[in-house]
């Protein structure tokens, strides 16, 4: 992974000017390498998790906020761009990235489009 180029998509790009804060959110990643692996975890800020526990305090989920979970969670400080970039940066040097992200089903030939042209190994 650490010599094949990637795309990383995060969701809070595809949000409204001013809904993404970097403090307090959370957000869906994805990561596509050129080998058409493709893989996803979700990106919260401490701050986030905080956020949700009292959420569920008032609304009674999660037995009022007794306990909180969800697949694929990675911690950050800040949820900037930058920083999702470094920690996934990061992650892939040190070969700890398999063990964090999931792997999703790969990039399926029909959806190649969607990727800049020549990004994955096989494309002509």
């Amino acid at each position: 992974m650490k010599n094949l180029q990637r795309i990383i998509w995060i969701e809070a790009e595809q949000w409204a000017e001013g809904q993404w804060d970097i403090e307090d959110v959370n957000t869906d990643v994805i990561v596509v390498f050129s080998n058409k692996l493709k893989w996803v975890a979700s990106f919260f800020t401490y701050k986030n998790i905080n956020t949700r526990r009292e959420n569920n305090r008032k609304t009674g989920e999660c037995m009022n906020g007794a306990y909180l979970w969800f697949s694929d969670m990675v911690l950050i400080d800040i949820g900037s761009k930058e920083r999702i970039h470094e920690v996934i940066h990061y992650l892939i040097e040190t070969d700890e990235f398999q063990n964090v992200f999931t792997s999703y089903p790969d990039v399926e030939i029909e959806d190649d489009e969607y990727y800049p042209k020549g990004f994955f190994d096989n494309d002509s």
